[in-house]
């Protein structure tokens, strides 16, 4: 049976399974020539491992058998203990070589072993010349131009360590200007002070996306000047975490970015920034998506029903000082626009009865309805809504624990076009309703729910109208 396959063949097979654990061994199972052709056909490898040069020579040896690496992930399973600074970098330096010799069809990279210096970037750059997205930490001071050496970088991901050897810091920068082409930025760890980022956000005029976690600043002064630059053709922006200058980045984006179509605002901004943003933005935002559990409350949500017509998604999470008539006032202003709505852990969908219900009657374009971790939501206030939102296709309600299989029942008999359902944590489902959904709602195509949920005449209809079942 071993010879029956030729290897072209059985490679095209090996790309098609899933990559798990569990396929990787059954295939190690048959023989060695399977083995080999699975590892020759995968495209793509996640490594989490232990910091220890020992690994280095057996690290060679393994990425040896997969010379078809387009994608590559490797991250630390604990940071580097007991070695100083330059004893760390050069760990991290030499693991680079090792991927930049071996790898040399790499379009992903990820690449969180450790802090990596200059010259082992430009090394990189001369082996995997084909690099679109890359995922490193950096050490201070930042010295930014070799991404200038990835020609074909689109997708660019930093994480800033507080110490390091860079020891072309001194530099800072200096080259002439050289706009690339980067489409995403990600920087994580920015400090008040920090060099080098004026030069990156100055040729950065390409920008689509910008996330920022983290971050106390965007630079020295002279890289806050510069990033005004940036910012104009910006589709979408994520700040996490950065309290200290997100009213700064909105009032920015406000004043100089008409493009922005998403924005994503967690833990951190006052209600006063947030407010003159909504109100003073000249673009046509699409998405909006805030967890600001003590910076936003209904002033927002009015301001958001007045300049903000165009709203197709919305998502607020852990919002305490949001009310029912805020909410009621939003959705009669986006009866005709809004189709994902999320309200995550909001404890107004729980205190307030009949919000729900007249949400569901306001909201009739929903698509997509998020309710997850109100764990005191009850089937009735539930199903009122459901009833008017039959257009749903996909329903997330992991978390909410007061749900039963009442619930499951009105989605069967009222949203025939369900296709994407998450009941995971749900103690009051059981069994018996999974296996009903299951059988009634014909557009299903998947469900999250725990596996000893799922009964055999579930898992067996489940496979014959084709849908995927997991409990991720």
């Amino acid at each position: 049976m071993d010879t029956m396959l030729c290897d072209e063949l059985l490679q095209e097979i090996f790309k098609r399974l899933p990559s798990t654990p569990s396929a990787a061994l059954s295939v190690s199972l048959v023989s060695k020539r399977w083995l080999n052709l699975y590892r020759s056909s995968k495209t793509s490898l996640s490594l989490r491992f232990l910091p220890h040069n020992s690994m280095l020579v057996s690290f060679s040896s393994l990425l040896s058998y997969y010379p078809s690496l387009s994608s590559l992930s490797l991250v630390l399973s604990d940071s580097i203990t007991n070695a100083n600074s330059s004893t760390a970098t050069a760990f991290t330096d030499h693991l680079l070589f090792i991927v930049s010799s071996s790898c040399s069809n790499l379009h992903h990279l990820r690449f969180l072993v450790g802090p990596v210096s200059v010259s082992s970037l430009f090394s990189l750059s001369r082996s995997c010349s084909q690099l679109t997205c890359i995922t490193v930490s950096l050490s201070k001071p930042l010295y930014l131009s070799w991404v200038v050496s990835f020609p074909c970088l689109k997708d660019l991901c930093l994480y800033i360590c507080p110490n390091g050897v860079n020891k072309f810091g001194s530099l800072l920068n200096e080259e002439l200007d050289a706009e690339f082409g980067l489409e995403t930025l990600f920087l994580s760890g920015i400090q008040a002070g920090d060099e080098g980022l004026g030069w990156l956000w100055r040729n950065c005029k390409r920008l689509k996306k910008l996330q920022l976690k983290n971050c106390a600043s965007v630079g020295d002064g002279e890289s806050f000047s510069s990033f005004i630059l940036c910012v104009k053709g910006l589709q979408e922006v994520d700040l996490r975490k950065c309290r200290s200058i997100v009213d700064g980045v909105l009032l920015k984006l406000a004043e100089n970015c008409g493009s922005l179509n998403s924005l994503l605002v967690y833990d951190g901004g006052s209600k006063e920034g947030l407010l003159e943003f909504i109100n003073t933005c000249r673009c046509n935002l699409q998405k909006l998506d805030l967890r600001l559990p003590l910076d936003l409350n209904n002033t927002h949500l009015l301001a958001v029903a007045m300049n903000l017509r165009h709203l197709s998604t919305l998502k607020l999470q852990s919002c305490c000082l949001v009310t029912g008539e805020g909410l009621n006032t939003l959705g009669t202003a986006l009866y005709n626009s809004l189709e994902e709505l999320a309200l995550i852990n909001c404890d107004v969908v729980e205190r307030e009865i009949g919000l729900l219900a007249t949400l569901g009657q306001n909201l009739r374009m929903l698509r997509k309805l998020d309710l997850s971790y109100n764990e005191l939501l009850v089937d009735k206030e539930l199903t009122s809504m459901l009833i008017s939102c039959n257009n749903l296709t996909d329903l997330k309600l992991r978390g909410c624990r007061k749900i039963t299989g009442v619930t499951l029942f009105s989605m069967s008999k009222n949203i025939k076009c369900l296709q994407s359902v998450d009941i995971m944590n749900c103690p009051g489902i059981e069994a018996e309703a999974v296996e009903f959904l299951v059988l009634n709602c014909s557009q299903m195509r998947q469900m999250v729910v725990e596996e000893n949920k799922v009964s055999n005449i579930a898992r067996t209809w489940a496979l014959h109208k084709v849908i995927e079942v997991t409990s991720g």
